[in-house]
Formats: C-alpha cells, structure tokens, sequence
C-alpha cells in the first residue's frame, strides 16, 4: 500500500502551502534581476519549482523585459529555454542583445489545442531550466498540472495570460498583474502605482506596493 504523504512532506516539497507557516526546507528564490522586486517576494525572487503568472492588459506591456535578466542569466548558464506558443514569432537579435544565448532558446509553435500539453512537457521534462508559455484556453486544472509538472521537472514557469482571469483563483505559486498606461481605457494609467502588483505569492501577503521597472 502506497505511503500516505504527511503535511509536512507535502510543504518541504512545496507543492502547497499553509499561511503563516513555512515549508521546512523552503529555498530561496530564483533572482528576477530586478533588486526592487526581488525586496518585495517573500522569497527575494521567482519561485522556483514552480508556476509565475504574468497577467496583462495587452501584449508588448514589459512582460518579456520582466524576465530577460533571469532568462538570459540562466541562459549563460547553458541551460534551456523554451518559449510555447509564443504569439509573435521571438525577434532573435533583440534576445540575443539582451543576453540570451540563442544556442539553448527552443521556440515551439503549437495550436491552442496543444500548447497546453506542450507547455506541461516541456516542464515536466527535466531538460528546461525555464520554460514560458502563452495558453489561450488555461482553467485551474490545467494551471494545476503545469505547477506540479514545473515541480517534478525543477523548472521555473511563466504563463502569460490576459489580465481578465486575475478575479478567477489560480495554484500558480506567484501571480504578478500589470497596471499602467496601455492606452486600453480603463483608467489604470493614472501615474499612481503603475507597475506590476503582487496578486498573490507564496511563503507571506501579497506586498500592497507595486513595483514599475526602471523607477529605484
């Protein structure tokens, strides 16, 4: 008979968390490049070993640029990239003037109907150190299996989604949403916090203050 894992098992793993309570073999989190974010996380950087969702108002609002440091870090590193069902076709001399080493990029073209399991694949592979997807059709089911696919696989994921599921529940271990001038008529671009606001985080409360790259 298979052993039933403990509480405690299951949060030095880290596959869930209980408010106020850390796991008992909580690592550090994986340096965003960014000192003023990483301040803010509870754990001084993204999760790793785990799910990061990037909610947006539109595409092209700062989201590739969020994480170019970690990418291109990890890159030199020589580990692997992958970027699932990406809605614009990478623009190679931009990525590779940011840092990123095109030698381990791997740009996988999938349908809406198999970017999903694309996306868990590559995660769960063990052969990606980073992995960023775009799903257009993601529920929490399926956000569940791509946190626990970036679990077994040790691998950071980043799902960029349309800012209007930031009311729906997510297992993803950080959801960042970005605010800010999009010239999309909400009125968020008001110049009062723009920036990316911590939606929920794992290991402590969601930091109130935003935080808008290039501003110290």
């Amino acid at each position: 008979m298979q052993a039933v894992a403990t509480l405690d098992s299951l949060l030095a793993a880290q596959t869930l968390w209980h408010a106020g309570r850390h796991p008992a073999t909580a690592n550090e989190g994986e340096p965003t490049g960014h000192a003023a974010l990483d301040a803010l996380l509870p754990q001084r950087g993204w999760p790793r070993r785990a799910l990061t969702e990037l909610l947006l108002p539109a595409d092209g609002v700062g989201e590739l640029a969020l994480l170019m440091p970690t990418l291109a870090r990890l890159s030199r590193d020589g580990g692997t990239l992958a970027l699932v069902a990406p809605p614009y076709l990478p623009y190679a001399p931009a990525w590779q003037a940011a840092g990123i080493d095109l030698g381990v990029l791997q740009v996988i073209e999938a349908s809406t109907r198999d970017a999903l399991w694309a996306f868990e694949q590559c995660l769960r592979s063990g052969a990606c150190v980073a992995v960023v997807g775009w799903p257009r059709q993601a529920d929490a089911q399926a956000l569940r299996r791509l946190q626990v696919a970036a679990d077994s696989g040790d691998c950071l994921g980043f799902v960029l989604r349309d800012r209007k599921h930031a009311a729906n529940p997510s297992p993803a271990a950080l959801r960042l949403e970005y605010h800010g001038d999009t010239g999309d008529g909400d009125g968020d671009g008001d110049g009062d916090g723009d920036g990316w606001r911590v939606r929920k985080c794992r290991g402590g409360p969601a930091p109130t203050r935003a935080f808008a790259p290039g501003l110290h």
